[in-house]
């Protein structure tokens, strides 16, 4: 498993392989890895000869009262959990290479951004979607693979692929969950004591009821104010937002129509930790 550092590195090893007719799969990431992130490299694994994992803190996406300083970094320890998947190389920039003095370019994404964690975190997306341009034209990747727990995240970077004409297949690969509680694996969790995490734990099974009554065909707001108060009952102190919207175009449903595919999102804040969750309707 070979450690790109630099852009140069990683465009040298894409160019050999691809004169041997091999294709490649990139699996960004923020690092501080746990088994969703690796039940993306399995999926990569699956679709390209080979796989590259990349391990870089965006700071352009986090905003001036968010836990940048505070992330987890641990390449360390990533690229060991790395080693028996066997793929084929780890890309580890810096700041400084992946935004060099003079760096003055920001992709937006209208429409899609004005809403769930584009609304409660401005400009987050602008970041999210300037540095994954960045990774998939630094890697020229075949395939890319984004969880679908960050389902606005993986619109967004769909989006912007189709856009800029960048060529790249994205993949989006189910949710992973802790196979005993439903909780969606975040490096985020790890912020939580045990008594937050046991509220946690609560959240998804809040939000399936939720889909469930929206599918019903309950009342919209009698719904999400019920869900809503069940979720802070449970114990968390915020949330952000709790709505139901079209699964593609992220517009706002009220009337649940079975024609039109749509999810339920939740953002909510315990603890030091901001959880995101999501599924279908």
């Amino acid at each position: 498993m070979q450690i790109f550092q630099t852009v140069a590195a990683l465009r040298a090893f894409q160019q050999d392989i691809r004169a041997k007719g091999q294709t490649l799969a990139l699996v960004p990431t923020m690092g501080a890895l746990h088994e969703g992130h690796l039940s993306l490299v399995k999926l990569a694994q699956d679709k390209a000869d080979h796989v590259v994992v990349s391990i870089f803190v965006n700071p352009t996406q986090f905003g001036p009262n968010e836990d940048f300083d505070a992330y987890p970094r641990m390449i360390e320890a990533d690229t060991l959990k790395l080693k028996p998947l066997k793929i084929s190389g780890v890309f580890a920039p810096s700041v400084a290479e992946m935004y060099p003095k003079g760096f003055a370019s920001n992709i937006s994404v209208r429409g899609l951004t004005d809403c769930l964690c584009g609304a409660a975190r401005p400009g987050h997306f602008d970041g999210v979607a300037t540095v994954v341009s960045k990774l998939l034209l630094q890697s020229r990747a075949d395939f890319a693979v984004f969880g679908e727990k960050d389902w606005q995240q993986l619109q967004v970077i769909r989006r912007v692929n189709a856009d800029l004409n960048i060529d790249c297949d994205i993949i989006g690969a189910p949710i992973y969950r802790d196979a005993e509680t439903g909780l969606a694996l975040s490096s985020r969790n790890a912020y939580l004591d045990a008594a937050e995490l046991r509220s946690a734990n609560q959240l998804n099974v809040i939000l399936k009821q939720y889909a469930q009554d929206i599918r019903d065909g309950a009342e919209y707001d009698i719904a999400t104010a019920d869900a809503t108060q069940k979720i802070i009952k449970a114990g968390f102190q915020k949330i952000d937002y709790l709505e139901c919207r079209e699964a593609e175009s992220l517009k706002a449903v009220h009337h649940f129509d079975a024609k039109t595919p749509c999810r339920v999102f939740v953002a909510a804040k315990i603890g030091k930790a901001r959880l995101i969750d999501n599924m279908a309707v």
